[in-house]
Order: C-alpha cells, then sequence, then structure tokens
C-alpha cells in the first residue's frame, strides 16, 4: 500500500481519488472496447459523447445558458489564453487589473495588439493585495483580471461592475465556490489546479462576444473556429477531457455550494494557525486571502530547515513557495481533504513547540 501524501501542489494539483480509478480503468480498456483511452479515435462516437457531456456539464454548474455560452477545450494552457484573447478582442483598447504574475504576462501578450490600460495595481505592495476599484465607466474593447492569484495568495471576493466585456482567467480556482458566472464573458482555466491533469484549458465564451472581433484570426487562435468544430477543429487532448468529465460529474454532484462551504472551512484553519503561531507571518493582506492558495514565511529567527523536515517526515508535499518568492504556499484545491490541512497545522505546531 503506498503510503499517504499530503499533497499541497499548486498545479498540476490533486485531485479526487475516484478519478485516479476511473482514469487507470479506461487506460486499460474504454468502455468494454478492448481499447485504451489513450488510443481511441476522438471522432469516436464513444469519445463524442464525452465531449459533448463534458461540455454541457461545465455549462450546467456554471448556471450558463447553452444558447448563449460555448464551453471549448483547448490546448496551449492559460498562456495561450493571454494571447488568445487579445487577438480576438483587443481592437483598440482593452483594461486589465493587475494583481501578480499572471496579469504581468497576460498585459505583455495582450500589448501585441492593441492598447493596454493597466487601471490598476497592486505591484505597489508586491501584489499581496486586491485593488479595490470596483467600478469601471470608461469602455474599453474588455476587462481582464485574474480572479485567483496562485503566486502570491490573493483572490477577487467581489467582481468589478463595468460596462465593457468582461474576462477572467480563473486557473486556479474554478468552480471551487459559487459565484454568477453570468457577469462574465469569457471565462478560461488551465485544468490542472481544479479541475483536471494538464494538457486542456476550459473555456467559458458568450456567444454574442463574437460579434467584437474585427481583424483576420489564425483559425488555431480563433474561438468562432473552435465553437464551429465542436471544440475538434484539431485532434482534442483526449484523455485530459476524459478525466475533467470524471471530476465534473462528481463537481455537480457535491454543488458549488458545498464545495465552497469546505474551501472556506479548509483556509480557514490555515489562516488560523498562521496568525496563531508565532513562528509565520501571512504574505496577503486578510480581507483579500485566497480560499486556494494560503502563502506564508517563516518569522526572522526561525529555522526553515528544521519546518522542511518536519513537513517530510509527515508526507507533506509540495508546500514551498513559488520560485518567485520563495516561503511557503498551501495549495488547498477541491480535492484536498481536511485531513491533510490538519497534518500541516500539527506539523506548523510541532515547529512552534522546538521554540518554546
Amino acid at each position: 500500500m503506498k503510503k499517504k501524501v499530503h499533497n499541497f501542489s499548486a498545479g498540476p494539483s490533486i485531485l479526487p481519488d475516484k478519478v485516479f480509478k476511473d482514469a487507470s480503468s479506461a487506460i486499460n480498456n474504454f468502455n468494454n472496447l478492448g481499447l485504451s483511452i489513450l488510443e481511441i479515435s476522438h471522432r469516436s462516437k464513444d469519445f463524442i459523447e464525452i465531449l459533448d457531456q463534458s461540455r454541457s456539464l461545465a455549462l450546467e454548474i456554471s448556471s450558463l445558458n447553452k444558447d448563449e455560452y460555448s464551453c471549448l477545450y483547448l490546448q496551449g494552457g492559460a498562456s495561450m489564453q493571454f494571447l488568445m484573447t487579445a487577438f480576438n478582442f483587443l481592437n483598440s483598447n482593452a483594461a486589465y487589473i493587475n494583481t501578480g504574475s499572471w496579469s504581468t504576462k497576460a498585459i505583455k501578450e495582450a500589448k501585441l495588439f492593441g492598447n493596454v490600460h493597466e487601471i490598476s495595481s497592486s505591484e505597489d505592495q508586491n501584489f499581496n493585495y486586491i485593488p479595490k476599484s470596483s467600478i469601471i465607466k470608461e469602455d474599453y474593447d474588455y476587462l481582464h483580471i485574474t480572479s485567483n492569484n496562485t503566486i502570491f495568495g490573493t483572490q477577487f471576493h467581489s467582481f468589478p461592475e463595468t460596462n465593457s466585456p468582461l474576462i477572467a482567467d480563473m486557473s486556479s480556482d474554478i468552480f471551487s465556490r459559487k459565484i454568477n458566472f453570468s457577469k462574465f464573458d469569457l471565462i478560461y482555466a488551465g485544468a490542472q489546479k481544479n479541475l483536471g491533469p494538464a494538457g486542456v484549458t476550459m473555456v467559458l465564451i458568450k456567444k454574442e462576444l463574437l460579434k467584437r472581433v474585427q481583424r483576420e484570426v489564425p483559425s488555431m487562435l480563433s474561438y468562432k473556429v473552435h465553437i464551429d468544430k465542436d471544440s475538434s477543429f484539431n485532434t482534442p487532448p483526449v484523455f485530459p477531457i476524459y478525466c475533467v468529465f470524471q471530476n465534473l460529474k462528481l463537481i455537480k454532484n457535491e454543488t458549488l455550494e458545498v464545495i465552497g462551504q469546505n474551501n472556506r472551512i479548509k483556509s480557514g484553519l490555515i489562516y488560523d494557525e498562521i496568525d496563531r503561531n508565532k513562528c509565520f507571518n501571512g504574505f496577503a493582506k486578510i480581507e483579500d486571502r485566497s480560499i486556494m492558495n494560503a502563502t506564508f514565511n517563516l518569522n526572522d529567527g526561525f529555522d526553515a530547515n528544521l519546518f522542511n523536515q518536519i513537513c517530510i517526515e509527515n508526507n507533506i508535499s509540495g508546500i514551498n513557495g513559488h520560485r518567485s518568492v520563495g516561503g511557503y504556499r498551501a495549495s488547498i484545491y477541491n480535492a484536498l481533504p481536511i485531513n491533510s490541512v490538519k497534518i500541516l497545522i500539527d506539523c506548523m505546531k510541532e515547529f512552534e513547540t522546538n521554540y518554546n
């Protein structure tokens, strides 16, 4: 029996055990076809059913009208979407709220296609908060936000009000809580946080938005082409989509209300310990703390090697902060059990006892 590892990795990250079991079975024999999910045709009836059901399920979980929105499964990760959103919709001026590394990268790509207005930013305090400019009156081609910031551990708990189309990178918090998805004209999310394995990106797009495309867009970067071809303009990533589908069924059954409540409980436990424990300090402003990624540091004078060793001895994995900022980061995605959170907290308490 394999040892129990408590996986706090920021991504690729933990997934439900049932997804692994279903995926393992499908690798050996998918739908009793005598074929692996890894070798079936993406044009086969069996996979097309998976693709169609998965896209429908994503819209159902989001409470989005299938006549108004499309769900796409694309490749290239969120990084491709930094480029693709601007290529399709930045005709003259777009607005971005800069809340960290991923927002910065999205802005860099967008500048290739038009004028980018960084209407607010938290860079002045090393991205440890969410800017509070909640009402944007100017007209832009769109407003882009990153709903959750894995590196710095901040999250939008309310969303800007704007007359412009609202686009969001939700790679690290999609389907982690109940929100009004219809506020958004386009949402994209790399799968490898809460949805599935790396290799596929979910896009939820309002079809009306396509009327704003004014330039000639290469087929592979055209949302319209991918919608018209039902996410199969080219060979889709069959296996990741299958895994996402298995996970979406679990998310639907559990409901976003319950998932959000559980994530708030788990993150609350960690933040309570960070604030209580004399050895640690939290990075993000309290009101903007993420329920997905709790970032924290050791206070001066405490031995990081000792804390790291305690974590290793207790099978804590993926707790180190992003290489660009250091410190620690506990990623608390949907599938992380509350017991893993309690084990981490015990490690933090054990570390504190060494200094009493």
